[in-house]
């Protein structure tokens, strides 16, 4: 099939900053992509050759989009998968299948693959509700400290919470739910894994993730992780592993921890382009982007070494602050070599919301680190409303 300056359309489910960057690769390569998103200020809406705004759960909604494109991907797990069943049946290539999805959306059941197929994990213990858990609590069934996850529709570090005390559950939503073991762990790795339809798979390098300790949101990717060659080896095989059981076509970020003996324990998994990918639009040969594309499309996959050391750092909205989006000082970050802002089009900023990212790029890893506190210390993400 003909994808370039053709009639070809890709239909992607979602249209946030995930889809505004893969689009620079598709409209790159002049592929004609269609987007479905609910928001009507949905950051891809700009780039797409045709946007459609409506609900991504809605059976009809979806079904009736993916009739209109000829292969169909996704840049947000939170789906319908029972219309992705009906276009798949009928021929159309879906990537990843719902049946992978299926496997990833519930967290329980996504925790429950990996014991089934012997992935090292850290312990987990499964709710139908936080009244049943509380229940295990008593009992002694379950021991504090633990981290609480809710089985479906989380995302950037919402729908998680280590519980040390009763206290600690007041106000959680009582939803299906996980209660997972602690893990003493040194580092948080991850590990994308590129594999098209046809079987080429692909990883690039191990990255180290440090977290905003309150928000639990990834505040730095580094690439290369700082960490010894033969944790790193461990790190990608094990991805490769987790790669292979899930059979996904296109992306798969595996997020990892490296134990304080260093084990390496899969936490969980994104089939799809992802927040520790990021830095590779600028430091790698192949950006995770254009990989997606040319897995879903399969094409040869591209090279996935770093040309030089890469550092992201995440743009969130400051606390405080609500309203209308202000960048402050951003000029003063573009004015240092080796920073490229990236916004992702949200004209409204509340506390701990996404809006963008910096990527550092640099020969020496200690000074693009240095310079990335730099950035992280300049740059505000604010509003004139105050809260």
């Amino acid at each position: 099939m003909n994808y370039f300056s053709s009639d070809f359309k890709l239909g992607i489910l979602g249209g946030g900053q995930l889809g505004k960057m893969l689009l620079a690769e598709t409209r790159k390569f002049d592929i004609q992509t269609y987007i479905l998103d609910p928001s009507s200020e949905a950051p891809s809406q700009f780039g797409a050759t045709k946007f459609f705004q409506g609900s991504l759960m809605d059976f009809d909604t979806v079904y009736d989009f993916g009739k209109k494109v000829n292969v169909l991907s996704i840049e947000i797990e939170n789906v319908n998968l029972d219309a992705l069943d009906k276009l798949e049946e009928e021929g159309l290539p879906v990537y990843p299948s719902p049946k992978t999805l299926r496997l990833i959306q519930n967290k329980g059941r996504q925790k429950d693959f990996y014991v089934e197929n012997n992935i090292p994990t850290s312990t987990h213990k499964r709710f139908e509700n936080l009244e049943n858990l509380k229940s295990d609590l008593t009992s002694k069934a379950v021991e504090m400290p633990f981290v609480w996850k809710c089985a479906q529709f989380g995302y950037d570090g919402n729908g998680v919470k280590i519980v040390r005390s009763l206290a600690d559950l007041e106000n959680l939503p009582n939803v299906e739910c996980i209660a997972e073991q602690m893990v003493p762990f040194k580092n948080e790795l991850a590990v994308i894994v590129t594999r098209s339809v046809s079987g080429e798979v692909k990883t690039y390098p191990v990255v180290e993730m440090e977290f905003h300790p309150e928000a639990n949101q990834v505040e730095y990717v580094i690439c290369p992780a700082r960490i010894e060659s033969k944790v790193a080896q461990k790190a990608q095989e094990i991805a490769l592993k987790v790669s292979k059981a899930f059979h996904h076509v296109g992306l798969l970020a595996v997020e990892m921890f490296q134990t304080e003996d260093d084990d390496i324990l899969v936490n969980e998994v994104a089939p799809r382009p992802h927040n520790s990918g990021h830095y590779s639009i600028e430091a790698s040969y192949t950006s995770q982007f254009e990989n997606h594309l040319r897995a879903i499309l399969d094409l040869p996959l591209g090279n996935t070494a770093s040309k030089v050391a890469g550092i992201m750092v995440n743009l969130v909205g400051a606390e405080g602050y609500s309203g209308p989006v202000i960048y402050e000082n951003i000029s003063n970050i573009m004015a240092i070599d080796g920073v490229i802002p990236h916004i992702y089009g949200k004209r409204e900023t509340r506390p701990f919301r996404k809006m963008g990212h910096v990527t550092i790029v640099n020969e020496d890893m200690v000074e693009a680190r240095k310079i990335a506190e730099e950035v992280k210390n300049s740059i505000r993400v604010i509003s004139d409303q105050s809260q």
